[in-house]
């Protein structure tokens, strides 16, 4: 199968193939305003729905997996990517061709036609790096270049797919523009937070020990310049309403404490800001009374929640040891692990599950998302209760962040991160023979201990020595 994907890509094949999927987009008219009041309201056909499903799966599952098994060098990189373009192409081909319901001209569509060139560079560069050619010259580049592009692969999906949403149900026109980008970009900032705060907490530890930097320290540098662009961004002139007041203050408060938190996070020391900050924008998105009732038990449940993960985050600050990485060489108490914490370090070799508990508490987002005034009333006119919309957004939370988890231990445990490719600590070495680490190596075999300072005599086998 590998060599058959490798053959695939080397060949000219492939080129003719992507023109006859593309050539139909190329081609089509996006609708304006000339479309009937019929069109506008038809049914979702079946083809739209799988090419929702295909986009959905391409982008929000294979395409990661496939970015996490490039920085990784695992040799599944290049069949997992190809099943992921193969779908995208396709996807591209069933969105222009669907019947039912038709759209009139939206960011979607021109966002879509704009990523046939990122989408055709990758596989481009991709299809030249298979090659091995210009090893000395052009490679290097190329390799940053498709690097970089695999990087924000993530983030293209994620963009294109909250306006595929937003187009299907018709959200965010001229009345609730302004809105719908704050809950939207702000949401986004939330998910985007837990990510980093995960990967530095889930994958990172090690990373932020050398850093000789708290996690808080980071943390309160995310607050910070997030408060400072919320500060500036959520009034758009006129008389200043409540909501305006409150989401001004916000990013106040957010930057004011972000600087705090920094300030005392100096000299690697712990501190519980962030979790009051997080407390404290609960509290206030708890009392955030709206226009539905539906709505202000959305945004009290997104406020709750806040509270709970601030809570659990002063917890885990005061009571919880940072573990050490089970594979990290440096002793308990070097200059990059600091013993002004507000828990004592654990031993090395403690497992860092509880680190995966501490970003959980960035699941929230997904309700104030979903809590613009537009949306909340289709679910009202749709009868559905704040219960079943709550649980419902939680839901998608909880498969948004098993997502993010298990691309973090896939990046742990594949390609040269695989536990198989990890060389063991050799501590004596004599005619070939090698004994590994005694923390790698079985409990029925490990070396003598030895005096310190002292090194072992070494016994030949063969005639005894005359006395």
């Amino acid at each position: 199968m590998m060599m058959a994907v490798d053959l695939l890509l080397g060949t000219p094949l492939l080129f003719p193939l992507i023109l006859t999927w593309i050539a139909p987009v190329l081609a089509h008219e996006h609708h304006g305003a000339d479309l009937s009041e019929e069109q506008l309201h038809a049914p979702v056909d079946a083809i739209l729905w799988i090419h929702i499903a295909l986009q959905a799966i391409a982008w929000g599952v294979i395409f990661p997996i496939g970015m996490v098994l490039g920085l990784t060098r695992s040799r599944w990189h290049v069949p997992v990517q190809c099943l992921a373009f193969a779908l995208t192409f396709g996807g591209i081909f069933l969105g222009h061709a669907h019947g039912g319901r038709q759209f009139p001209s939206s960011v979607h569509s021109h966002l879509g036609s704009w990523f046939l060139v990122p989408i055709l560079a990758q596989l481009g560069l991709g299809i030249y790096l298979k090659l091995h050619i210009h090893e000395r010259t052009l490679r290097p580049y190329a390799v940053h270049a498709h690097g970089i592009l695999g990087r924000i692969w993530p983030i293209l999906g994620w963009v294109q797919g909250l306006f595929g949403v937003i187009t299907l149900r018709g959200f965010c026109g001229e009345v609730g523009a302004g809105q719908c980008a704050a809950h939207y970009i702000m949401g986004s900032g939330f998910i985007a937070y837990g990510i980093i705060m995960a990967l530095l907490l889930v994958v990172g530890d090690d990373w932020v020990r050398r850093s000789g930097r708290s996690p808080e320290w980071w943390d309160s540098w995310v607050i910070m310049l997030w408060g400072m662009v919320n500060t500036f961004t959520e009034h758009h002139g006129g008389a200043w309403s409540v909501k305006d007041m409150q989401h001004t203050v916000l990013g106040i408060l957010w930057w004011a404490g972000g600087a705090l938190g920094i300030f005392l996070s100096r000299n690697n020391q712990r501190n519980v800001l962030p979790g009051v900050i997080i407390i404290l924008t609960g509290w206030a998105m708890s009392d955030h009374v709206q226009a539905l009732m539906l709505s202000t038990k959305v945004h009290s449940m997104f406020g709750y929640s806040l509270m709970l993960a601030g809570l659990a985050r002063i917890i885990e600050v005061c009571f919880i040891s940072l573990p050490s990485s089970p594979r990290s060489d440096a002793p308990l108490l070097d200059d990059d692990d600091s013993e002004h914490t507000l828990a004592p370090s654990a031993p090395k070799g403690v497992a860092t599950k509880t680190n995966t508990s501490r970003a959980f508490r960035h699941l929230s987002p997904m309700l104030f998302m979903s809590g613009t005034d537009e949306e909340l009333a289709a679910v009202h006119e749709a009868g559905m209760d704040h219960v079943t919309y709550i649980l419902s957004m939680y839901s998608i939370a909880f498969l948004l962040y098993l997502l993010t988890v298990f691309l973090l231990h896939l990046y742990s445990t594949s390609g040269r991160n695989a536990p198989s490719m990890q060389q063991p600590n050799v501590v004596f070495s004599a005619d070939g023979i090698e004994l590994s680490d005694p923390a790698d190596a079985s409990k029925w075999y490990a070396p003598v201990p030895r005096e310190e300072g002292r090194s072992a005599a070494v016994h030949v086998l063969g005639e005894d020595e005359d006395d």
